[in-house]
């Protein structure tokens, strides 16, 4: 046993031992440096788990669930932890959705669909999109967050209401309870079994039920407080609408938060995607008059508009120059307030008819502006990505050393005003002038972000007040809802009583008791006995480095990561750097300090950064635009010996020898192969890389044969085509094709054909053989080699280009990504889909020969949004096109060779989302080919290839 293990409390240990001998290798987690990283998420605690466990399928869970029973030994189940009250943290045992979980089922034209509990709730609409469908939940986090996280908080958002949450939406739902046993309310079997085995639990709530029924005073406040957003506590209106113990059980674990037990899949009906919308952002004079807008348009009849979000003026001031905001913005008023409303119709005309109705509302209404409605995508999208990302943009503008916290509260629609109004009073009142307001207006729910400073008592103590101040606003004045869709969790826990009264919170404890008597699921979280419990276990966040300080760990970036399933996220190396950074400064005052951080050390080597593709996805799906792979590039440099740095100075200076030794290299390898086989050479490359430990590289199956020695000329005559500068990209220069490419030429081969049928001029830089934009320099920690070979190359495409004049090819998109970044601003790059789709298209014919084919878009392509018309030209060559969605390779440059782990493991999906009539794949960067080709079982090459394939020059 593991000195991690060792150093648990036994029942912990028991409970390590026991799990591990019925769980894959690597299930539980419990070293220092992972346990901290799993132990956060959106929220401002931070607990720090003794054990994190990886589940992968509802047996797993039911068995760890009989053990956590037997060993007393509480556990809280993680999905994407996108949660900001704390519900998703513990000082106990983590299981975490790991892998699996992504079954996902449309039933008929798309009215239900049937969801494990780690699918994407973006990706359930993806699905759901081809029949006009989607989830009624529609979060800030929907790109992110899983469905077991929407449905165990009863997640709503911007235009899902109260009425299409998932607890109105719900259908029918697979459960397991703390005593391990599983019900699935779609099974007249599994219904009959569980009613056979838990009749004393359905008697209880039954009981409960006639209580409430036998109340009028209270079923009437429970009906009040469900007409706007409610999340605080359980849902009693489950007693309330519905009469089967069973119903009444399944609709209680929505908004449980894993209190109650574990939801292994649920069926949902789906609401309406309607495929015409308007948004319109109307500025007024102040939060009160915003507010007064918004109860007149819920009044409306039909209720024409489907979302109001409220903006208050510090709210616009953070985002006011984010591109796609009306400009104008700076200069409003310090009282100003925004509405960004949203209007949903089937057709043309219906939306015409409630962009008139919101407006001619309106007109009552002082407004800065007339209000504006926008029908088209990109800009609307605009505005909208904007609020989604409100309030991490709010958080990464916060001194650094400072929590950001967001409270989450639903008035009365007819109270709007007065509540909006007293709660910009409050936080003037209790020092939080930073604070901003926004929220779903049209539902009464408002948030409100402010931004203390933990780290001192006093600031603690005056964050308690404010929530008591809070609370009496909300509660004692307004009766509303403490939590109208961010969960209870552990920030409102000690307040439920204050808001329900004691009979209801007295029968919220006997719901719990009944379900969960062991108390092992999640406790602290919805009920909890401490009244201080909202204000211990706060979540320090120290400086670490300039480029991840604005993080607020929202959770965001982690599915775009390679390493997610792996390592380590991009949210949970900030975690880590944090953590040392905080060793580094208090060391003196902690004990184990300096062992502590170099055991941290130690493990971000590989954790950290030795699988960090570096890829820049993270940075798209931030709403700061963090690039956490910038952070670990950076790292590598401060690291690098005095020998690599040798070494790499060597290679920049003799580039071109470097290449041919990577020919040659290749050569070698093809002669191994062919000597030894495929299985032989890889056992070979395995027993020799398991010897050095892990320096040298991996050789696989998918490896190509070197380039064809090629002599590029000064120039290439065209036949009335663009001129252009052509870059083969050194990868391009050294590897060839793959046995068992359906083209067996060389990538720089097939472009040259395209071009040539375009009647393409071609021209090619000079020294062509030593020039390198400098990526793989950058990339392993080498900025100087890096700016070197850049800066080498802009000199030789400026003259090959006449200044500028020309555009420049580069046929690996990575390359040409780097280009854009790092060289001569008078240089216009292209990669080959996009500069084939921009320039070529109108030259060449092109003729569908293939049958299905699979598309990659590179991490590169993503950034350079050239996505699209990579498919467009796939689909002009190919009667179908799949993109599997598998996001960044995690190949890497080299990566893929050095540590394959990580292209594994982040294309371990990617087989078995190819349809099976499937035979080739397409991609833009050869590095990245070899890996899908090892990983799909299919081969992949360039885009080019397909395109020459498939098209002839016109006449």
């Amino acid at each position: 046993m593991s000195p991690d293990l060792l150093a648990l409390p036994e029942p912990h240990r028991r409970f390590a031992a026991e799990a591990a001998a019925f769980l894959p290798a690597g299930a539980v987690v419990a070293d220092p440096v992972r346990t901290l990283a799993w132990g956060t998420d959106a929220s401002f605690y931070r607990l720090v788990p003794k054990l994190v466990v990886r589940v992968r399928e509802e047996g797993e869970v039911r068995r760890l669930l009989a053990l956590a029973a037997r060993l007393e030994v509480p556990v809280t189940f993680r999905a994407a932890g996108t949660s900001l009250s704390g519900q998703a943290v513990t000082d106990s045992v983590l299981l975490a959705l790991s892998g699996g979980w992504r079954r996902a089922t449309v039933h008929g034209r798309g009215e239900e669909v049937t969801l494990e509990p780690g699918v994407i709730g973006a990706d359930a609409n993806a699905l759901l999109l081809p029949h006009g469908r989607r989830i009624g939940p529609d979060p800030a986090s929907l790109g992110a967050c899983m469905i077991g996280g929407i449905v165990a908080n009863n997640a709503s958002g911007m235009c899902c209401g109260t009425a299409h949450n998932s607890y109105r939406t719900l259908s029918r739902m697979r459960l397991l309870l703390a005593d391990g046993a599983v019900l699935d309310s779609g099974d007249p079997a599994s219904r009959r079994e569980f009613q056979d085995g838990h009749r004393s639990l359905l008697e209880g709530l039954a009981a409960i039920r006639r209580e409430i029924l036998a109340d009028a005073e209270l079923s009437g406040r429970i009906r009040r407080k469900y007409r706007i957003k409610n999340t605080t506590g359980y849902r009693l209106d489950a007693f309330l609408d519905f009469e089967d113990p069973l119903e009444i059980l399944i609709h209680l674990l929505v908004g449980s938060e894993g209190t109650l037990g574990f939801v292994s899949e649920v069926t949902l009906r789906t609401v309406e995607e309607h495929a015409h919308r308007a948004s319109a952002l109307v500025l007024f004079p102040d939060v009160v008059q915003a507010a007064r807008a918004v109860q007149a348009l819920a009044a409306l009849p039909g209720r024409p508009v489907s979302a109001a979000e409220l903006m208050d003026r510090a709210s616009l001031r953070a985002v006011e120059a984010k591109p796609g905001m009306p400009a104008g913005l700076a200069g409003l008023p310090a009282e100003a307030a925004a509405l960004l409303l949203e209007v949903r119709a089937p057709d043309p005309g219906g939306l015409e008819e409630r962009m008139a109705a919101a407006t001619g509302c309106l007109s009552g209404v002082p407004t800065l502006a007339r209000a504006a409605f926008t029908a088209v995508r990109a800009e609307y999208e605009a505005l909208w990505d904007v609020r989604r990302g409100l309030f991490p943009a709010v958080g990464a503008a916060r001194p650094v050393g400072t929590t950001v916290v967001i409270e989450d509260v639903a008035f009365p629609t007819d109270r709007l005003a007065e509540g909006a109004a007293g709660l910009q009073a409050l936080l003037r009142e209790h020092g939080y002038a930073e604070g901003i307001l926004f929220g779903h207006a049209l539902d009464g729910n408002l948030h409100f972000v402010f931004t203390p400073a933990f780290g001192a008592p006093a600031e603690v103590e005056r964050y308690r007040r404010f929530l008591d101040a809070v609370c009496d606003l909300v509660v004692g004045r307004f009766d509303g809802s403490l939590k109208g869709e961010h969960g209870t969790g552990r920030n409102m826990a000690p307040y439920v009583e204050r808001e329900w009264g004691a009979r209801a919170h007295g029968l919220m404890r006997r719901v719990k008791v009944l379900l969960d008597p062991g108390g092992i699921l999640n406790p602290g979280v919805v009920l909890n006995d401490d009244p201080l419990a909202h204000v211990r276990h706060l979540k320090p966040l120290p400086a670490a480095h300039e480029l991840v300080d604005r993080c607020t760990e929202c959770g965001f970036c982690e599915p775009r990561c390679p390493s997610r399933a792996l390592s380590l996220t991009p949210r949970q190396r900030i975690v880590v750097r944090r953590e040392l950074a905080r060793l580094q400064a208090e060391g003196g005052a902690e004990r184990g300090a300096a062992a502590r951080r170099e055991r941290f050390l130690e493990g971000w080597r590989w954790l950290g950064d030795e699988t960090c593709a570096t890829d820049g996805l993270c940075a798209t799906a931030c709403p700061v635009g963090i690039d956490t792979g910038k952070l670990v590039k950076e790292l590598r440099a401060e690291a690098r010996s005095p020998a690599a740095q040798r070494i790499a100075s060597a290679v920049a200076g003799r580039y071109g020898g470097a290449v041919g030794a990577l020919r040659a290299a290749l050569l070698a390898a093809r002669a191994a192969r062919a000597l030894l086989g495929a299985r032989g050479l890889a056992a070979l490359s395995r027993g020799l890389r398991a010897a050095s430990g892990g320096r040298l590289p991996q050789w696989n199956a998918a490896m190509p044969g070197p380039s064809p020695g090629a002599r590029f000329p000064e120039r290439i005559a065209g036949r009335g085509g663009p001129a252009l500068v052509y870059l083969p990209s050194c990868v391009v220069r050294a590897m060839g094709a793959a046995p068992g490419d359906p083209d067996a030429r060389a990538e720089h081969e097939a472009v040259l054909s395209v071009l040539d049928k375009a009647g393409c001029e071609v021209r090619f830089p000079r020294d062509l053989a030593s020039l390198c934009c400098g990526l793989t320099f950058e990339s392993k920690g080498f900025p100087e080699e890096a700016a070197r070979k850049a800066a080498e190359l802009s000199a030789a495409l400026l003259e090959a280009s006449e200044g500028g004049r020309l555009p420049v090819l580069c046929d690996t998109s990575p390359c040409a990504y780097r280009m854009r970044q790092a060289l001569d601003g008078r240089l216009t790059s292209y990669e080959p889909a996009e500069l084939i789709h921009s320039l070529l298209m109108d030259r060449l014919r092109f003729e569908r020969r293939e049958g299905t084919v699979a598309i990659h878009v590179t991490c590169s392509s993503t950034k350079m949004n050239v996505g699209e018309r990579l498919r467009a030209l796939a689909e002009a060559c190919a009667e179908r096109v799949v993109a599997p969605p598998v996001g960044c390779c995690g190949f890497a440059g080299d990566r893929g060779f050095s540590h394959p782990e990580l292209n594994a493991s982040a294309l371990r999906d990617l087989r078995g989302s190819l349809p099976p009539e499937c035979r080739t794949g397409y991609s833009n960067s050869r590095t990245c080919q070899i890996g899908l080709t090892l990983h799909a079982g299919i081969p992949y090459q360039s885009i080019v290839h397909l395109v020459d394939r498939c098209t002839s020059a016109r006449g």
